[in-house]
């Protein structure tokens, strides 16, 4: 009985991190099933408590992905907006003073256009570090700090997402303009006096930002569900934690 009660609150506690804020039931009701063992009143195995933490980890960096991939999920969103990179910060200051300061944010949209379209990428890679999840991984996502769930991901995905996204990347930006606008703008740079043109890996730049940022948002909304309990706002949270309905 103790051990199942210990299997309970390890779900409650897993799954919870990863259902955001806002987010709709599932319309076939699969997920509540599995969460409660296929029958009313019955216990989760151990296989079914597997089962039904996956469930809840692919809903969550599904809804993720939906949010950093849309429209202005990078460059509406002040924690992962990309700005312009440091080394092409002095140039950027100086082509503004020259009259170029609509190019300027011209660019810094493109980055981020292009890091939206580069992040629904992801949602393959997570899939597959979901599916290979242990139950130590479990134990140690459960016990660890409100960024647990997301370190996991960054340590199984970081290099398969890289990968993935630096085409992507490469792709998106002449998709965009961003290669056009930033010849173009390092070009009028290099015109004018006592400057030299940038050296810059603009490619890895974007790819890098577009990790970080959907690891920013992972951890934020993590972080949101394990603390406010008022952000357990869907059917599945209220069943998990035993909340009553409004």
């Amino acid at each position: 009985m103790k051990r199942t009660s210990r299997a309970i609150s390890l779900l409650a506690a897993t799954a919870a991190l990863f259902v955001l804020v806002g987010c709709a039931a599932m319309k076939d009701g699969s997920l509540g099933t599995v969460l409660s063992g296929g029958q009313a009143g019955s216990s989760p195995d151990e296989g079914t408590i597997a089962a039904g933490l996956k469930e809840a980890l692919r809903v969550g960096t599904e809804r993720t992905v939906d949010h950093t991939s849309r429209l202005d999920g990078f460059l509406a969103n002040e924690l992962i907006r990309i700005a312009m990179p440091e080394e092409l910060e002095s140039m950027a200051g100086l082509l503004r003073t020259v009259g170029l300061g609509g190019q300027v944010d011209e660019m810094e949209v493109a980055m981020n256009r292009a890091a939206e379209k580069a992040s629904g990428e992801a949602i393959d890679v997570f899939v597959g570090a979901i599916r290979e999840m242990t139950i130590g991984d479990v134990y140690a996502v459960w016990k660890g700090p409100d960024d647990a769930a997301t370190e996991y991901f960054r340590g199984k995905t970081s290099d398969a997402l890289r990968f993935r996204f630096r085409p992507i990347v490469t792709e998106k930006m002449e998709e965009v303009g961003l290669v056009r606008v930033y010849n173009s703008l390092t070009d009028r740079y290099a015109e004018l006096p006592l400057t030299t043109r940038p050296a810059l890996d603009l490619e890895d730049y974007v790819t890098e930002k577009t990790l970080g940022g959907l690891f920013t948002v992972l951890a934020s909304e993590e972080k949101r569900i394990r603390e406010d309990p008022t952000a357990r706002t869907t059917d599945l949270l209220r069943t998990v934690f035993g909340a009553p309905s409004e």
